[in-house]
């Protein structure tokens, strides 16, 4: 019988694998601090090396015995975990960035002429993949210690696979990749001084700007410097550099992030196109896309499904392990990920399924104290209703100074006369530049004609002065700004003082640290510096910052920013469950994550007109008719999965898209046709 291989992607049957790990977070395990102290008094202390302290540096023993791992889970400041590994994982390790360190499991499958999604929570490795496919890590199969396994060994590793001829084309140099990396702040910073017209004439190596800058509305900002754009800008101008470059595989990180609805179907066209119009495309036609890989990591769900033609899902425990799963159709392996259990390799990787079918029993808050408070009709509770609030016609003009100090409007917003009432959220939906964060800032009486000058819209009106819009102010107002994290990163404490300072009764509350600060794991951020967190944890705690200040109206500029696909569902349960069903309050949302806005909306205000220079907010109306108003002005249909209700986007001129749009239905609530990928 033959020797196994060195290098084998299946466990040998009887061995034993190990179903732990301990991962060391090195920020809290550093030598002053009082996990290091802690460690090094039990640094071999078995009289084995299970840990070893040397100098700076603090290891423990993947085979450490059951006293030292019972030590290490009691390690002071959350500075080790242990996490257990799936029983039934049957690949090796592909990279592992060192001992009690994060390591993946498999790698994504990238086929040409077709577009892979990946599909994963933060910190389960996605970015390691796309780093090893790019070639800037090359993969040392889970050996740490020299002599680790050349690229002849990968490549044999591999045999039989697609990722066979892909590392070949590699290491041959046949294959040239090309990426779109997240939107940092260092990316912006890197090309500071820069104009945007220059960087673009220098990618454009498929000589396609023009075609690009049409597109994507990239023509009033190439006079422009980087530092100087938005976020949305930023965000066309990297994903049209990357279009125009001449390569062999593409990827691109995280789309959709500050484009609006609009904007994102525009850019998954266009990635779309790289394999599947290749006769536009390609000086050789189809020829040369079939050719093409174009892999995507996107966490908006809609997006996603509408773009990719495969995906690949990551699951594990973030910054311990990740595992990538098979190549599936889109339909199956987006639900299989909300179900939390991949069928093909029997692996239930979460305990709940992540559905958008609203149960009573999902937002059942309170306890028997509430209820005997509700039968003694409590004068004091009932005094908090508001009721039904009717709010003015208004508009909002900003204003631009020119050499001479002339003034002229830059831009007009009008909005339509409305009302709200409690226990309700309304989404404000429409495209970047329509007025929406303007509508917000109107509501909070941020607007600087507005402060001293505030009337309470729907009960003194008449008291406002001519020329200053009402506001929400005297009635309580929870805003959660779009740009709020350069305001908190300079907050200098932790998390736990902010929380402190800020919302500090709320914390005293046992349901709102159960509903909403656990639910969304910001506890265990508690120790950490505010300004050291990243986009996705700075995000949750906005969001619970802004639920924890008392309020009646709760105004929420896009809180899916950051999060992952996984936590935007939770945060929208949260935030609902929280807002609306506990304390019975007002939201007003603004997000472009059409599954996460449709999660959450029981009213709709449209906003139309010209982005940028005059636009209308109508008045709000029913989840239906505004859906489908909203994208009858972006001539798209959705429909509803029928497994999980998750919005789908269907293909453009397919049957259902075609039959749809005869209907008028442009958002179809009720679809029981159980229907496959291609929707044809």
């Amino acid at each position: 019988m033959p020797p196994k291989s060195a290098h084998s992607r299946t466990k040998p049957v009887g061995d034993e694998a190990i179903k732990r790990i301990v991962v060391i977070d090195p920020d809290k395990c550093k030598p002053n601090s009082a996990a290091f102290g802690y460690l090094k008094r039990y640094a071999k202390g078995c009289g084995k090396e299970c840990i070893r302290v040397s100098k700076k540096l603090v290891v423990v023993s993947e085979a450490a015995c059951a006293t030292c791992v019972s030590r290490c889970k009691q390690c002071p400041g959350d500075a080790i975990s242990v996490v257990k590994l799936p029983s039934n994982l049957t690949t090796d390790t592909t990279h592992k960035y060192g001992p009690n360190s994060f390591k993946i499991h498999g790698l994504p499958v990238p086929r040409p002429g077709h577009v892979l999604g990946l599909l994963g929570t933060n910190g389960t490795g996605k970015s390691t993949a796309l780093s090893i496919l790019l070639g800037r890590i090359k993969p040392n199969l889970g050996k740490c210690n020299p002599p680790a396994p050349d690229w002849s060994d990968i490549v044999t590793y591999y045999r039989g696979s697609d990722l066979q001829n892909y590392f070949s084309g590699i290491l041959e140099n046949k294959l040239r990749v090309v990426i779109k990396p997240q939107l940092e702040a260092s990316f912006a910073k890197r090309l500071s001084g820069k104009k945007v017209r220059d960087l673009m004439e220098a990618k454009d190596e498929r000589k396609i700007m023009d075609r690009v800058v049409k597109a994507l509305h990239l023509g009033h900002i190439l006079d422009r410097e980087v530092q100087q754009l938005s976020g949305g800008e930023l965000q066309r101008f990297a994903v049209g550099c990357t279009l125009c470059k001449d390569a062999d595989v593409y990827m691109f990180d995280e789309i959709s992030s500050f484009l609006d609805v609009k904007q994102r179907l525009k850019v998954t066209e266009m990635l779309r196109d790289l394999v599947h119009n290749g006769k536009e495309e390609w000086p050789r036609g189809e020829l040369d896309a079939m050719k093409k890989y174009v892999i995507v990591v996107e966490h908006d769900l809609a997006i996603l499904d509408y773009m990719s033609d495969y995906v690949q899902c990551l699951y594990g425990q973030s910054g311990a392990y990740g595992v990538v799963t098979s190549r599936s159709r889109v339909r199956n392996g987006i639900n299989q990920f909300l179900a939390g259990y991949i069928a093909s390799d029997n692996m239930r990787f979460r305990s709940t399924e992540l559905t958008f079918k609203v149960r009573t029993t999902d937002f059942q808050v309170g306890n028997d104290d509430d209820e005997e408070d509700e039968e003694d009709g409590d004068p004091k509770k009932a005094s908090d209703k508001i009721g039904t609030i009717t709010y003015p016609r208004m508009r909002k003009a900003h204003v631009r100074t020119d050499k001479d100090g002339k003034e002229t409007a830059s831009f007009n917003l009008t909005v339509e006369s409305g009302n709200f009432r409690d226990g309700e959220v309304i989404a404000l939906m429409g495209e970047n530049g329509t007025g929406k964060t303007t509508f917000m800032e109107l509501l909070a009486g941020r607007n600087k004609e507005q402060r001293g000058n505030e009337a309470t819209i729907g009960q003194h009106a008449n008291a406002s002065k001519e020329g200053v819009n009402p506001s929400l102010a005297a009635l309580g107002v929870s805003y959660k700004m779009q740009a709020q994290n350069p305001k908190m990163r300079k907050f200098s404490g932790t998390v736990q003082e902010i929380m402190e300072r800020d919302i500090n009764m709320a914390l005293g509350d046992r349901l709102f640290r159960l509903l909403v600060i656990k639910a969304l794991n910001v506890d265990a951020l508690s120790d950490l510096k505010v300004s050291s967190l990243s986009g996705g944890e700075m995000q949750r705690l906005a969001i619970v910052l802004c639920l924890g200040t008392p309020a009646r109206i709760y105004l929420i500029d896009e809180p899916s920013a950051g999060l992952d696909c996984e936590q935007r569902i939770i945060a929208a349960k949260v935030m609902k469950r929280w807002i609306i069903n506990h304390l019975g309050r007002v939201c007003f949302l603004v997000e472009h994550d059409f599954v996460m806005a449709a999660a959450m909306a029981d009213r709709v205000i449209v906003y139309e007109g010209k982005p940028g220079v005059d636009c209308v907010a109508l008045s709000p109306t029913n989840v239906a008719d505004g859906f489908n108003r909203f994208l009858k002005n972006l001539d798209v249909t959705f429909r509803r999965d029928p497994i999980n209700f998750r919005p789908r986007i269907n293909k453009k001129g397919s049957r259902k898209d075609r039959l749809q749009k005869k209907a008028g239905e442009y958002y179809l609530f009720d679809d029981d046709d159980e229907d496959d990928d291609d929707d044809l």
